[in-house]
């Protein structure tokens, strides 16, 4: 029987800072966080869990599928990318299938963090409720020894606070649901699908 596989999918554009940020410190920090607040160690889909011979849309469109919640980490690199806006609107469509994210239930399966700028980005982003990440957006391991890696922690620590509460109230799966694809123009770079 299909169910899902995942309780979160990490949705965010490998370029710039953010790939170093989400290795060296938001998912191990997540997943420590989230073990937490569970009495069961969460799988959390990011996208280096790849085997050799994947086929990386299929892989990630199967790992969102089976998710129950997407965490996206918005930039406006996130935005310029075809394949970022593709897992967003995908958990969308499934949202509204649900009848979640509307004026009668406000929450939703979409769980944005901005980890940079947000004035360039488009209307319905800045329209949604987004946590600001953006005082802990260092991506060196160094942040690890200053000050403001413990407010960080303590910030993470919320998140998967969060986290558990909305994955406690997930519906359950539907063999129905579906994910967008870009168009095949923007299969071009098989190692990194989301540049």
């Amino acid at each position: 029987m299909a169910d899902y596989e995942y309780d979160v999918f990490l949705s965010y554009r490998r370029a710039g800072s953010v790939n170093g940020w989400m290795h060296n410190h938001f998912y191990p920090k997540l997943v420590e966080s989230l073990t937490d607040e569970l009495n069961y160690r969460p799988e959390i889909y990011l996208d280096t869990e790849q085997d050799v011979g994947d086929r990386w849309p299929e892989r990630l469109e199967y790992a969102l599928l089976r998710s129950r919640i997407m965490l996206c980490v918005w930039t406006p690199s996130y935005f310029g990318s075809d394949w970022c806006l593709a897992e967003w609107e995908s958990m969308k469509l499934r949202e509204q299938a649900l009848g979640m994210a509307n004026r009668q239930a406000p929450g939703g399966l979409v769980y944005p963090i901005r980890l940079k700028d947000g004035e360039s980005f488009p209307k319905e982003a800045r329209e949604t409720q987004y946590l600001d990440m953006k005082p802990w957006a260092y991506s060196s391991p160094v942040f690890q020894q200053s000050v403001k890696f413990l407010e960080f922690e303590e910030k993470v620590a919320g998140i998967a606070e969060d986290l558990a509460r909305r994955l406690r109230q997930v519906p359950a799966w539907e063999p129905h649901w579906t994910v967008i694809r870009p168009a095949a123009k923007d299969l071009g770079a098989p190692a990194l699908p989301r540049l």
